[in-house]
């Protein structure tokens, strides 16, 4: 059930806390979220670094990104208080809709998030999401880094499981299952370079589109924006709905459109048994009754009232997912005259 919100909850500032282990890739992810065409306009960047010279500050500088960089600690110990002061600055200065805080290595997100504990500052700010970058190698070897390095991606809403290109698939596979069964309550998305469409980071700021605009965001990286090549490639068969991979690195976009209504109790059945590899669907859903609009994201569903009573359209994104195996799967449950 969605909350309600008052006026003055609008007027707050967005905080987005970027969290995740020393080396996940959360500049690599602040520099793809910079080189989004939407109107960033409204947006801050504050970047924490453990050490007195900000390295990645520097880097999305160098991208043509205003940066605040706070240095010489950690946000959620020695620079509570510096912190607190920079983010009332900051609203006195710009009133930002959203602050993206990209948090040291060393953090963990609930220790960042109770320094909005403040009075004063829960007037004016609150956070909206927390994103843990969680590099798969480090998944892998999570016993050696212990309780700290699961802190962090157990507080997160939206884990972004990163670098999945220099693993194998069974590791990749198993790896979703595993966080999956571990952290039930967040989003979890497998990742080359953090790509990922900003409806999927925005929350409540998405617009009511489907189709091809979720598409567009996985497509070939830019050398501009990540530090080394890869071979992604993004395909979609317009012809037969259907979708497949040319390379274990390649993500999959397809499509389904059914204009006869679709069983609600077998769509909702289909979605409990989706593999975790396909982690993107959203369309709206035409039922017996009333046409819902979909949107699914790492394992989780959110639906909306869809007034316009329109055919079922929705778009599929996963990673190495068989599109015609999901679509067989669709047709299960397209209820016949």
């Amino acid at each position: 059930m969605k909350k309600t919100s008052t006026a003055a909850e609008h007027d707050k500032t967005k905080i987005f806390l970027l969290s995740g282990f020393l080396g996940s890739g959360k500049t690599t992810l602040l520099k793809r979220i910079l080189s989004w065409e939407s109107d960033l306009s409204g947006t801050v960047v504050l970047v924490n670094e453990f050490g007195k010279v900000g390295i990645d500050g520097a880097i999305l500088k160098r991208a043509g990104s205003d940066v605040i960089e706070l240095t010489s600690g950690c946000i959620c110990c020695t620079i509570k208080t510096e912190l607190a002061q920079t983010l009332k600055d900051i609203r006195d200065r710009f009133n930002p809709k959203r602050i993206l805080l990209e948090a040291t290595g060393v953090a963990e997100p609930d220790a960042v998030a109770s320094v909005l504990e403040d009075y004063n500052l829960k007037q004016g700010f609150e956070i909206q999401k927390i994103i843990t970058v969680l590099d798969i190698k480090f998944w892998i070897a999570r016993e050696v880094f212990g309780q700290f390095f699961m802190n962090q991606i157990a507080q997160a809403d939206l884990i972004l499981l990163n670098k999945i290109d220099l693993a194998d698939e069974n590791i990749v596979t198993n790896s979703l299952r595993e966080i999956h069964e571990a952290i039930k309550e967040s989003h979890i998305v497998p990742t080359i370079y953090c790509e990922v469409d900003p409806e999927t980071l925005w929350v409540q700021e998405h617009k009511k589109t489907f189709g091809s605009e979720l598409f567009n965001f996985y497509r070939p990286v830019h050398p501009s924006i990540d530090d080394h090549e890869n071979d992604l490639h993004n395909h979609s068969d317009d012809d037969e709905h259907h979708g497949h991979t040319k390379n274990k690195n390649a993500y999959v976009a397809f499509d389904f459109s059914e204009s006869q209504p679709l069983s609600e109790t077998c769509f909702k059945n289909f979605l409990g048994q989706v593999p975790w590899e396909l982690f993107r669907i959203k369309g709206p859903v035409k039922f017996t009754d009333r046409t819902m609009l979909l949107n699914f994201v790492g394992g989780r569903s959110d639906w909306e009232a869809w007034d316009d009573d329109q055919n079922t359209s929705l778009a599929f994104v996963g990673w190495r997912v068989n599109g015609n195996e999901v679509i067989e799967q669709l047709k299960r449950c397209v209820l016949t005259e």
